[in-house]
C-alpha cells in the first residue's frame, strides 16, 4: 500500500494519479450493450430468456420461469435463521424511519394580484430496480432502493437480479419481501435493464431504473437514460478515514478492508497527520489481511489503488478530502462535530470512532447508493426525492394577466417569437 506526504512537491501529482479512474465504457462493452437493447426492444421476452440462459447458465423456456412470486419471496423469508430474519427486519424498519424524514410536499402561495403559484410533488408510477448478483449478494441493495421508493409513494416496484446458474439467495428474495416489491425477475445484465426500460409483454415499462451492476450494467443504463430515468452511473467502491491518530488501528485498517473487499478497483485511503499513527495502522493491515477471506481481492484493492496519506494538519485532511470528494467519508476524530463544517463532498459522512462504514452500509438508516468517482461533488445520495417529481402550478387572475401579460409580450417580441406576444396581449385589457 503506497505511502505519500502532502509535503511534498509531487503530491498533487500523486494524488491525482491516484484518484484517475477510466470512467468511459470500452467501445466494444457499448457495441456488445447496443445490440443486446436493440433485440430486447424488438423481440421483447425471447430475447430477455435467450439472453439470460445464455449469460446465466440457465434454461428457461418462458418469462414465466424467470419471475418470482410473492409466495416464495415469503418462503425465502421464513427460512432465514431468526437471527438473521430479525437483523433485516430491524435494517428495514431503520431505513424506512429516515427515508420518512426525506418527503417533500407541494406548496403554493398567492401574489397581491390573486395568482397562484405553486409545485405540485406526485411519485412516479413504476420503477425498476437492479440488484447485483454473481460474485456477491446484496440484499442491503433491495432495502436502500426500494424503501425509499415505497416511502415516495410509488405503487409499483419491478426488481430484477441475476441468478447465475440458478442459484438464488434466500436472503435477497426475503428482503424484497420485507422491502415490498412488487414483482421479481431472476433476470440480470444489459436485457434487464433493456426489458425494464422497454417493456416487455411480461415486464412492465418502468419510469426510473435505480441500483449498481457490472460494466454492462452501467453502459445499459447510459444507454436508456433518456427513455427512462436512472439514478447514477456507479462507479468502484471508495472510503476516505481521516483520522487523528486516535483510533484503535486495527479498527482503521478493518474499515480500509470493508471498501477494498467490494473488488479489486474499490478505493481506501486513510489521510492522518500523525507519522507514527500510520506505522501502526500499517502494521495492522498486515497481521490482518492474511485473516480475510478475500484477502487476495483486498490486497490487489489496496495495492492498485490504496494510500496511506500523512497530512499537516486535519485542517488540510479536510481540503484533500473536499478534493477527494469521496464515496464514504470517516471522520474518526476526537470532536467530529468541531471538523464536520469544513467538509463540503462526500456522498456520506461518518462521525467519530464508533461509527464504522459498515454500519451504514446496513442498517444507520441513511440510503448506501452514494456517488462514486468525485461525483459527491454535484451528486448526492439516493433518496426518497429521486422516486419523486415536481410540477410547477400557476393560475393566473385576470389581474394577473394585465401585469405578467405586458411582461411577457415585451420579452417574447425581443426572442422573435410573436405568437408567444400575441398570446399574452389578446388576454390584455
Amino acid at each position: 500500500m503506497r505511502r505519500l506526504d502532502s509535503a511534498t512537491p509531487q503530491f498533487q501529482d500523486q494524488l491525482k494519479a491516484l484518484l484517475a479512474f477510466e470512467t468511459s465504457q470500452d467501445p466494444q462493452v457499448d457495441t456488445r450493450v447496443a445490440e443486446i437493447l436493440h433485440h430486447v426492444k424488438t423481440r421483447g421476452d425471447d430475447a430477455v430468456v435467450e439472453y439470460t440462459n445464455r449469460f446465466d447458465g440457465t434454461s428457461a423456456g418462458t418469462m414465466a420461469d424467470l419471475e418470482l412470486t410473492q409466495d416464495e419471496l415469503k418462503a425465502a423469508f421464513e427460512r432465514l435463521p431468526d437471527a438473521r430474519r430479525d437483523a433485516l427486519t430491524a435494517a428495514a424498519a431503520r431505513v424506512r424511519s429516515y427515508h420518512e424524514h426525506q418527503k417533500m410536499a407541494s406548496w403554493s402561495y398567492r401574489d397581491e394580484d390573486g395568482t397562484l403559484l405553486g409545485q405540485q410533488v406526485t411519485a412516479l408510477d413504476r420503477v425498476g430496480i437492479y440488484v447485483p448478483g454473481g460474485k456477491a449478494a446484496y440484499p442491503s441493495s433491495v432495502l436502500m432502493n426500494a424503501l425509499p421508493a415505497h416511502v415516495a409513494g410509488v405503487p409499483e416496484i419491478i426488481m430484477v437480479v441475476p441468478t447465475p446458474r440458478g442459484e438464488r439467495n434466500d436472503l435477497v428474495l426475503a428482503a424484497a419481501y420485507v422491502a415490498g416489491v412488487s414483482r421479481a425477475f431472476t433476470i440480470g445484465g444489459a436485457q434487464a435493464v433493456g426489458a425494464l426500460a422497454y417493456g416487455t409483454a411480461t415486464i412492465p415499462q418502468v419510469d426510473k431504473i435505480t441500483g449498481p451492476g457490472n460494466a454492462y450494467v452501467a453502459a445499459a443504463k447510459r444507454a436508456v437514460f433518456g427513455v427512462v430515468g436512472i439514478d447514477m452511473v456507479a462507479g468502484p467502491s471508495e472510503i476516505l478515514v481521516i483520522c487523528d491518530g486516535g483510533t484503535d488501528p486495527d479498527w482503521v485498517a478493518m474499515d480500509l478492508f470493508s471498501q477494498a473487499e467490494h473488488d479489486e478497483i474499490a478505493q481506501a485511503i486513510l489521510l492522518c497527520p500523525d507519522a507514527a499513527f500510520i506505522e501502526r495502522v500499517e502494521a495492522s493491515i498486515a497481521r490482518l489481511l492474511p485473516t480475510m477471506p478475500r484477502q487476495e481481492i483486498i490486497a490487489a484493492s489496496l495495492a492498485g489503488r490504496g494510500a496511506l496519506i500523512k497530512v499537516a494538519n486535519l485542517a488540510e485532511a479536510c481540503e484533500i478530502a473536499n478534493y477527494i470528494a469521496p464515496e464514504h467519508l470517516e471522520l474518526s476524530v476526537a470532536d467530529p462535530d468541531a471538523w464536520l463544517p469544513s467538509l463540503r463532498h462526500a456522498g456520506a459522512i461518518f462521525m467519530g470512532r464508533f461509527t464504522s462504514e459498515s454500519l451504514g452500509d446496513y442498517c444507520a438508516g441513511p440510503n448506501h447508493v452514494l456517488p462514486t468517482a468525485r461525483t459527491a461533488r454535484f451528486a448526492s445520495p439516493l433518496g426518497v426525492y429521486d422516486f419523486q417529481k415536481r410540477t410547477s402550478l400557476i393560475n393566473v387572475s385576470e389581474a394577473g394577466a394585465q401585469k405578467l401579460g405586458r411582461i411577457a409580450s415585451e420579452l417574447a417580441h425581443g426572442e422573435g417569437l410573436t405568437a408567444h406576444a400575441r398570446a399574452a396581449e389578446l388576454r390584455l385589457k
